[in-house]
Formats: structure tokens, C-alpha cells, sequence
């Protein structure tokens, strides 16, 4: 079996994939001081509950935050006697490489969400993936990754809003009954909320007219389901696209090894 595994800088999503579906995800805050054992004893323990064997025998890794690689390398070969894929390495193959500055470092993470929107939807897309930054994926027709945008991510906005000034409230984001609040957590969480429906379409509009046509615009992360009931924004929501990108470069370099 695969493990696959999604270290974000807030979260880490690891998913159990027999080759055709899911068997099981869970979730861990992402510290890079966790050591390879305790990994180990936590999934081990995880695995059980839900009556599965630690039968895995490949792993695949795509991580925003470099220094947890180290430990999740050595959770790979002391415990499943395997040399996992690193999404954003030189031995782990794109289906389709990205096309960028020469020089740049593309986010793991949005080379995954590529592949995967690509093998689900084809191309010309614009991925939106609410995150710990709000990220615009720009997939190309071929499936490569050609660039996009970051900007602050929703509950990043929010506690720089309460970290910045001493009267405003740490407040959860929600759709607001109406765009005019009559107090202050209403007050924020109408600008929060109509401030990022705003962005995301005028960024999404703005990137349409730049490559000069209609293009289909997905959501995905945790906030997505939030927005994705508002305004028409998107074109489809897609719960699990990073863990299935993952799956997605995995089969692509077993084949392409395997040749």
C-alpha cells in the first residue's frame, strides 16, 4: 500500500491508498520536531483503530515545510523499508514540468494540486486553494503548472486583524447574514468574508483576460466548502486534490521507472 503524505505549514494530511481508493487520512498538526518514532507510534496506533495492517511498502511526500522531510524520510526506511518519493526532488518525475522563471521554487504543494486537477479535469484551469495562504494555481492545457498567485490566507487575515489592534476580537469566518454588521465580530467577518469573495473573483477575472479565454476554476482546502456555496465562484470543488495529485505522480513515476 501507499501512504501519502501532505505536510502544510499548518496542518499534515497522511492518506492510505491501496490503488484504487482511500482506505483511511488523518491528520496531525505539522511539527518538524515530531521524530520518526513518534510517527510512527501515532499512525501504527491510527491504523489499528480502523483495522488496518501497516502493510505499506511505498510512500510519497510533498511538504511546504522543509525540515520535516528529514524525519518522514527516516519514518520511510526504518519502519517500511522504503525510499519515499519527495514531490519537488530531482528523482520525482511531473507528468507535466512546470513553466516558470528559470531559477524558481515551486511550492510542492501547487505541483500536486496541478496533477491533480489535470487528471480529474484536463486543462486550462484555475485551481483556488484555501489554505494557510490563499494560493491561484494556473494548470495549462498540456497539465503543466504555469504560475499564479498567493495572497494572505482567511484565518491569516483574521488574527492579523486581532493581533494588529487591541479592541478587535479573535473571531471564526462564517457568511454573514448581511454585508452591513451591527457589531464587531459581524463588522469582520462581512469584510473577511466579502473582502476574499472580492478577491477571488477579480484575481480569477484578471487571469481569464490575461491568457485570453474561459477557463474553469476549481476550490479546494479547508475553507473552500465556505466560499464555494457563494456567488458562482467556482466551477467544481474538489475535497481530497492534493492527496490525489500525490497518487497521481506516483503511478506516473512507477510506470515511468518501471520502463
Amino acid at each position: 500500500m501507499l501512504l501519502a503524505i501532505d505536510c502544510g505549514n499548518t496542518n499534515t494530511v497522511f492518506a492510505i491508498w491501496d490503488g484504487a481508493r482511500f482506505l483511511a487520512t488523518f491528520r496531525a498538526s505539522t511539527e518538524w520536531q515530531r521524530t520518526a518514532d513518534q510517527y510512527y507510534v501515532w499512525l501504527s496506533t491510527l491504523m489499528k483503530h480502523e483495522g488496518l495492517e501497516m502493510d505499506i511498502d511505498e510512500m510519497i511526500i510533498s511538504s511546504t515545510v522543509p525540515r520535516v522531510v528529514l524525519n518522514l524520510r527516516i519514518l520511510a526506511d526504518r519502519y517500511f523499508n522504503t525510499r519515499p518519493l519527495v514531490v519537488g526532488k530531482p528523482d520525482c518525475r511531473l507528468p507535466a514540468p512546470p513553466r516558470v522563471d528559470e531559477g524558481t521554487q515551486v511550492g510542492p504543494d501547487r505541483l500536486v494540486n496541478a496533477a491533480g486537477a489535470f487528471d480529474r479535469h484536463g486543462g486550462n484551469l484555475i485551481v483556488v486553494d484555501f489554505g494557510t495562504a490563499t494560493t491561484f494555481d494556473v494548470v495549462d492545457i498540456d497539465g503543466a503548472y504555469v504560475g499564479g498567485v498567493i495572497a494572505p490566507g482567511v484565518n491569516l487575515s483574521l488574527e492579523a486583524l486581532h493581533m494588529a489592534a487591541a479592541a478587535l476580537p479573535h473571531v471564526d469566518i462564517t457568511k454573514p447574514q448581511r454585508v452591513v454588521g451591527t457589531n464587531t465580530v459581524a463588522c469582520m467577518q462581512s469584510g473577511v468574508f466579502w473582502g476574499y469573495i472580492g478577491l477571488v473573483r477579480e484575481i480569477c477575472d484578471r487571469i481569464k483576460a490575461e491568457r485570453g479565454g474561459e477557463m474553469r476554476v476549481l476550490s479546494t482546502g479547508g475553507l473552500a466548502p465556505l466560499f464555494q456555496q457563494s456567488e458562482a465562484l467556482f466551477d467544481g470543488f474538489e475535497e481530497d486534490l492534493t492527496m490525489h495529485g500525490l497518487t497521481v505522480i506516483h503511478k506516473y513515476n512507477k510506470e515511468n521507472n518501471a520502463e
